[in-house]
């Protein structure tokens, strides 16, 4: 088990330069796991292709139900202590913190692209490539 980010989702299930690197990281580990946000920033995601008229409604829709479907069963509830004690000591965002406060929750690696969320825990943190 490995906690993801929202952009890996993003990257394994909306066809693009960086899905065959997700494809890798679920070879590797299958079971992805992530705080409950990751539903609200996916969907945020959606909204923007929508409006840059990437796709449509309906492909939006059907995007949605994969990603969850893929997640099920495999999403958190986090404490607000967790994510705001690793919001202080970083300039991460508490976004950002919800994912590492998971992968430490848990005992795992969270494998993320965010560069800043990578130098500020690199004992939890690791990129793709590194994964």
């Amino acid at each position: 088990m490995i906690v993801v980010d929202t952009n890996l989702i993003v990257h394994l299930t909306i066809t693009g330069e960086r899905t065959p690197q997700a494809e890798q990281v679920r070879a590797r580990d299958g079971v992805w796991a992530a705080p409950l946000l990751w539903r609200s920033e996916y969907r945020n995601v959606l909204s923007l292709y929508l409006r840059l008229g990437k796709i449509s409604l309906e492909t939006a829709l059907d995007l949605a139900a994969d990603a969850e479907a893929r997640m099920e069963g495999q999403e958190y509830s986090l404490e607000a202590g967790a994510v705001l004690r690793l919001a202080a000591v970083s300039s991460c965002t508490a976004y950002d913190c919800e994912f590492v406060a998971l992968a430490r929750q848990l005992g795992v690696k969270l494998v993320t692209t965010d560069k800043q969320v990578l130098a500020a825990f690199p004992e939890t943190a690791v990129s793709p490539e590194s994964f």
